[in-house]
């Protein structure tokens, strides 16, 4: 099986995109949690620097205070997820470099089983699975396709190999 996808059709240039390396990709997003979180529309910073203030002054309280961990401590922390999470990657920024024609308007994922054509609105929210418990999608890869809204998470379209853009 071939482990890299295409995005051709009305666009101004060709993508061909390696999920392989999207592991090392500071935009991956923790598909464990992000359909569950509930994610505001724009948060409030100074609100959330006030309760983190506060809860951390509590706690200095209540506790005494904690040296923060060590580097050593958190790249270990963060290797062990890596190894059992399963991720995603947003598809908005690889449709943006594509720059898709004026004229288009809609996005076909192609997989072995099946074809979903989704319109290009719809397709900024698309998330791709590329991760399943540390290990890439090997047998119903390269990626997993999730519709932003979590309709799909428990039957994301599989086996997607190629993106055109209509």
């Amino acid at each position: 099986m071939e482990s890299i996808i295409r995005i051709e059709g009305k666009v101004q240039f060709s993508i061909t995109l390696d999920p392989g390396v999207w592991i090392f990709d500071d935009r991956r997003l923790d598909l464990d949690t992000y359909f569950t979180e509930q994610i505001s529309e724009e948060p409030d910073e100074l609100e959330a620097y006030t309760k983190a203030a506060s809860k951390q002054w509590e706690r200095e309280i209540s506790e005494g205070a904690i040296q923060p961990p060590t580097l050593k401590t958190e790249r270990k922390f963060k290797k062990e997820q890596l190894l059992t999470g399963s991720f995603g990657i947003k598809f908005a920024p690889f449709l943006q470099n594509a720059e898709p024609h004026e004229d288009a308007s809609s996005i076909v994922f192609v997989s072995g089983e099946q074809e979903v054509e989704v319109t290009i609105d719809h397709a900024q929210d698309i998330i791709f699975g590329f991760s399943n418990k540390g290990k890439p999608l090997k047998e119903d890869g390269p990626v997993h396709v999730y519709f932003g809204d979590g309709s799909n998470q428990l039957n994301p379209l599989k086996c997607v190999n190629r993106i055109i853009v209509k």
